[in-house]
């Protein structure tokens, strides 16, 4: 039935078109063609709007679809993977949310300077959820950790590495988006973070773990054992993120000292024999 209302009205839509034409053709001079001509349109008109009623009233008396309830309960098991997917698209999600949530209602609680919202799902649950309300003039700052983090990062990092590392360690700007350059370097502008700039000289004051330990002359795995024990000052902002050392503490005698002993145990570069007292306090 819905197929053949829908072919009924691209008939005439296309009626309607073609007696437009017709009209829009004729010669205004000869007013009795031109007011037939209209007339046809008119009448074409009406009985594409006509059509488009009759498939308004079948939509209307056609009841939705009720969900398999074997798939509602594959599409819950699996609904963080399906809502993270790559291939889920603003669309998609929009379906999903109809599809669960039957309405949600919202209130402000003054008194805990909180938004209040009450999620009523399809089949009669209720969650609710509290917000923290935001103040007149209020901003979203971001966490005092990843402005330290930033602060660190920025020593070997362009803004556009920096990104990709705070995303890698799941961390949210203030309003809770994603990291982009351009948002790392609007929070450093705002902060009074500086940008990174390779050395002219080539002599970077900082290095990463792997060109540290080529300085050094020894495995990045000695090196990072000897920063995680405490031996040489180091910098870890991040979880998973580089290491980070001063070019001057390389030349320490606690550096030459952790370099020397990796040169007398040249079989076991990255740890000791297991017959041998470790090299460090830490092996993780």
């Amino acid at each position: 039935m819905r197929d053949a209302l829908s072919r009924d009205l691209e008939a005439a839509r296309y009626a309607a078109d073609r007696a437009f034409r017709q009209y829009d053709a004729a010669d205004p001079a000869n007013r009795l063609m031109a007011s037939e001509l209209e007339a046809r349109w008119n009448r074409a008109l009406a009985h594409a709007a006509e059509v488009e009623g009759k498939i308004a009233m079948h939509d209307a008396a056609t009841p939705a679809p009720i969900a398999d309830p074997a798939s509602l309960g594959v599409l819950a098991s699996n609904l963080k993977t399906v809502w993270d997917a790559p291939t889920t698209d603003a669309r998609l999600k929009k379906r999903i949310v109809r599809t669960l949530v039957h309405e949600v209602v919202a209130d402000i609680d003054d008194a805990a300077s909180e938004i209040v919202l009450i999620v009523h799902w399809v089949g009669g649950a209720h969650s609710e959820l509290r917000l923290p309300k935001r103040r007149r003039g209020q901003r979203n700052s971001t966490s005092a950790d990843i402005i330290q983090a930033v602060r660190q990062l920025v020593l070997i990092a362009s803004d556009n590495l920096i990104a990709g590392l705070l995303n890698r360690n799941g961390l949210k700007t203030g309003n809770g988006n994603r990291w982009t350059r351009e948002r790392v370097t609007s929070m450093r502008s705002s902060y009074h973070l500086p940008v990174f700039k390779p050395a002219d000289d080539g002599i970077e004051p900082w290095l990463n773990l792997s060109n540290a330990a080529k300085l050094l002359k020894i495995a990045p795995k000695t090196l990072r054992l000897a920063a995680e024990a405490g031996e040489i000052e180091a910098f870890h902002p991040l979880s998973d993120g580089p290491w980070i050392f001063a070019r001057a503490s390389l030349i320490t005698t606690a550096a030459q000292s952790i370099a020397e002993r990796a040169r007398q145990n040249p079989r076991y570069p990255t740890g000791s024999h297991p017959n041998q007292q470790s090299l460090f306090s830490s092996t993780t």
